[in-house]
C-alpha cells in the first residue's frame, strides 16, 4: 500500500470522487439532502479555505507541490494554518461535500466521506512524516495544537 502514498495528486483524488459520487447518484438508492443553495455555499467556502492555504504557502514562498513535501523551505503554521494542518484538502473536503449536497443521494456522501481516509493515509501522513524529519520539535508542538483536519 505504501505505492500509493504521494503518488496521485490530490486534485485528481478529488475528481475521482467527485466522478463517484456523480455515479452512484445515479442509482438513486436514497435521496438525503439535496440543496443548490447549500452545495453552492460549500463549494465558494471549499474554494476560499483552499486558497486561503495556497496563499500562505506562497507567502512563506515553500513549495506546493504535493509530491515534493521534501522540498519544503518552511513549516506555515499562520493565518489559516492555525485552524487547520491541511486547509487545502480540508477546502477540497468542502468542495467534495458541496457536490454531494447537489447530488443529494445517500450514496453520493458515502463516497465523498471516502476522501478523508485516503488523504490522512496516502497524502497527510507521508508529509506529516517528511515534516517531522524536517522540522522536529518545531513540527510536533505545531501538531500538538492543531488539528489535521478542522
Amino acid at each position: 500500500m505504501n505505492a500509493l502514498e504521494l503518488k496521485v495528486p490530490p486534485v485528481g483524488v478529488g475528481i475521482i470522487v467527485a466522478g463517484l459520487a456523480w455515479g452512484v447518484a445515479g442509482l438513486e438508492v436514497h435521496t438525503l439532502f439535496r440543496s443548490v443553495p447549500v452545495s453552492v455555499a460549500l463549494v465558494i467556502a471549499g474554494f476560499g479555505v483552499a486558497m486561503a492555504g495556497v496563499a500562505a504557502f506562497r507567502k512563506a514562498k515553500t513549495t506546493i507541490d504535493p509530491f515534493q513535501p521534501d522540498k519544503t523551505t518552511a513549516l506555515v503554521s499562520s493565518g489559516i494554518y492555525r485552524v487547520s494542518r491541511n486547509p487545502m484538502y480540508v477546502g477540497m473536503l468542502l468542495v467534495l461535500l458541496g457536490w454531494a449536497v447537489l447530488q443529494g443521494d445517500v450514496l453520493s456522501y458515502l463516497v465523498t466521506l471516502m476522501f478523508i481516509p485516503y488523504m490522512s493515509r496516502f497524502q497527510i501522513e507521508p508529509e506529516e512524516r517528511i515534516m517531522r524529519q524536517m522540522f522536529g520539535e518545531e513540527f510536533e508542538a505545531y501538531a500538538g495544537r492543531v488539528r489535521r483536519w478542522i
